[in-house]
């Protein structure tokens, strides 16, 4: 494969859509991967240059991750305010409104920001108890209270709502800054920016703040990492937490991912909001599940707001975890697999998210375990594919060539016993057609000729025992090697003392037994795998009626809800007797044109 195209042809499917665009100026022609197809050639492909390690086969001496999931109720104005953002929605789907006012990535980051907290939107709307906000500053000022005496530490992770050191066109001239993760939703928002967010001082860093304060938390033992602006100010801060000066540490994926090493007292992390990206996920967990943490068990919290975007914005992550997953694993990964790209939520999606449809739930849990089903069947079918292998190739060879094996030690034991050892004296050896009877003589001699071996290639020397005698020169162990050949071969590694190279010579002959025990072994194993594989082949995937009834009410799930557009339904199988005959069809007549002077003569009629 030369070009990428020769490359996409045979791994990816693309497709062609109109779309909005992420400056919400109108609209694009944008042409992506939407499927990925034979993704275990793919992957041994990528192993030749790649060395793929999953956690599950590392085992790092880190932490156990202990997760708690905080779902909070909405209050009455968040539901009113999901509502307004259906309608948004229709609007915007129905060409009701233009653009530049209005557009679904606006809706999908108002969504957020929404699930996060109402006053995001307008900071003169009420703090009401129960919200994921202050559900996550009492978890804090509880684990502050457990760990005061060993000063454990927190992390808060938060996105939205970051403290807004620059200006919106400062921040808008600068590629790298921004409040959310996603590049399009970022450039959305600075792009065309709202009035109201130059006057709105309310940050969800500064209201945490200032409750953990009010909750006796000290001030100096709080800290975001909007503040360290520097890299010498990251090193003191990271310091201070290390050594449980800063207890509290706040901060966005973007500033406090990759690089943060602040481990050694982190007991708890709190995932305030949703990210895009599972990579974010990731690189916010490895801040606490990470080698050189004192702590045994750790806490990675979560925090949902019930009826908003919140559970559908985990299970976008999650689907494209999934996606991920099924490429970066240890185990044989799928045939093919459809892409997750996606910054906005659909019109149909927000559809029925607003409603609160309790079928959205199933649907979420169906979708993951289709997903684990798929994969298991993927490995069951690739054992399946390597035990068929085996038996009709791997163990037929490896059982005639054991039997070989055995024919030639049971031949070369049977000339060893022609010439045994004498009791006294030495039973002579042949060394270039002298035949040396002084054990002395052939042991130097044996040296001699080996010196004159140049090249890596055998060179016959002679005979001893009823064996012919070859000498090489071995890169390898910079040495020599003698080999004894009759119907097996027997290598010795010859040294600089005479006697003792006779000695190897002769220890490597009387180990011929043992290794035709040790073959026979092998022969008495290769039967019984056998056995066992012929037990096993053709068995069906154990969970497949379960995997079929899952997929099934999954594809019916996506019709009720108009979800993943792009998801192939199941075939409708027509018997052959049933379909139109295309030798029938061409025996018909061909249908007459219309002239144009029958046209005319019709038109005039008719007037």
């Amino acid at each position: 494969m030369g070009h990428f195209d020769c490359w996409a042809s045979r791994f990816g499917e693309t497709t062609t859509a109109l779309e909005l665009a992420p400056e919400g100026t109108g609209y694009r022609a944008r042409t992506r991967f939407a499927k990925f197809f034979n993704l275990p050639e793919l992957m041994n492909m990528f192993k030749e240059v790649a060395d793929i390690k999953t956690s599950d086969q590392l085992h790092l001496p880190t932490p156990e991750v202990e997760y708690h999931n905080f779902v909070s109720k909405p209050t009455e104005i968040q539901k009113e305010m999901v509502k307004d953002l259906s309608e948004r929605a229709s609007r915007v789907h129905s060409g009701a409104v233009d653009a530049h006012e209005d557009n679904m990535l606006k809706i999908t980051s108002d969504g957020r920001k929404l699930g996060l907290d109402q006053r995001i939107i307008n900071p003169i709307l009420p703090d009401e108890e129960g919200t994921k906000v202050n559900q996550c500053v009492g978890n804090i000022l509880q684990f502050w209270r457990d760990g005061e005496e060993e000063k454990l530490t927190q992390l808060v992770f938060c996105d939205i709502s970051t403290p807004k050191g620059r200006t919106v066109t400062e921040k808008a001239a600068k590629a790298a800054g921004g409040n959310l993760d996603s590049p399009e939703i970022h450039a959305l928002e600075t792009l065309i920016p709202l009035e109201e967010e130059k006057e709105r001082p309310f940050t969800i860093y500064e209201d945490i703040r200032q409750k953990l304060m009010a909750g006796g938390m000290p001030e100096e033992q709080i800290a975001f990492i909007h503040d360290a602006d520097t890299e010498v100010r990251k090193r003191e801060l990271f310091a201070k937490v290390r050594s449980g000066q800063v207890r509290v540490l706040i901060g966005s994926t973007q500033k406090m991912g990759a690089g943060t090493n602040v481990q050694d007292r982190l007991i708890a992390l709190h995932d305030l909001d949703c990210p895009w990206r599972p990579r974010d996920l990731t690189q916010r967990k490895g801040r606490i599940e990470r080698q050189g943490n004192q702590n045994e068990l750790v806490h990675v919290c979560r925090y949902v707001t019930e009826g908003t975007f919140d559970a559908y914005l985990w299970q976008t992550v999650e689907n494209k975890q999934k996606f991920i997953s099924q490429i970066m694993t240890s185990k044989s990964p799928v045939r093919s697999c459809e892409d997750v790209d996606e910054t906005a939520l659909s019109f149909a999606e927000i559809k029925a998210l607003c409603a609160g449809d309790p079928r959205i739930k199933e649907r979420m849990d169906l979708d993951v375990e289709v997903s684990k089903l798929k994969i298991m069947k993927a490995d069951h079918q690739s054992k399946q594919y390597r035990l068929e292998d085996q038996l009709l190739k791997y163990f037929p060879e490896q059982i005639e060539q054991n039997k070989g094996f055995i024919r030639g030690f049971q031949t070369d034991i049977k000339t060893l016993e022609a010439h045994p050892l004498p009791q006294e004296g030495f039973v002579g050896m042949t060394i270039r057609g002298d035949n040396l009877t002084d054990k002395e003589n052939a042991g130097a001699a044996l040296i001699d000729a080996a010196k004159e071996v140049k090249s890596v290639d055998p060179v016959d020397i002679g005979s001893y025992r009823g064996f012919s005698m070859a000498v090489e020169f071995s890169s390898f162990t910079k040495g020599y090697i003698l080999t004894l050949k009759g119907q097996m071969t027997h290598r010795v590694e010859l040294g600089d003392d005479p006697r003792g190279n006779l000695t190897r010579i002769d220890n490597a002959l009387a180990k011929m037994p043992e290794r035709l025990t040790a073959v026979e072994t092998q022969l008495d194993n290769l039967y019984h795998q056998q056995e066992a594989a012929k037990a096993e082949v053709g068995k069906p995937f154990p969970y497949e009626a379960d995997l079929t009834a899952k997929t099934a009410r999954l594809v019916e799930l996506d019709l009720q809800l108009n979800l993943g557009g792009g998801r192939p339904q199941p075939e409708q199988t027509v018997a052959k007797r049933d379909r139109p005959s295309i030798l029938e069809r061409l025996k018909q007549p061909l249908p007459q044109k219309t002239t144009n002077k029958h046209k005319t003569k019709t038109l005039e009629a008719s007037l």
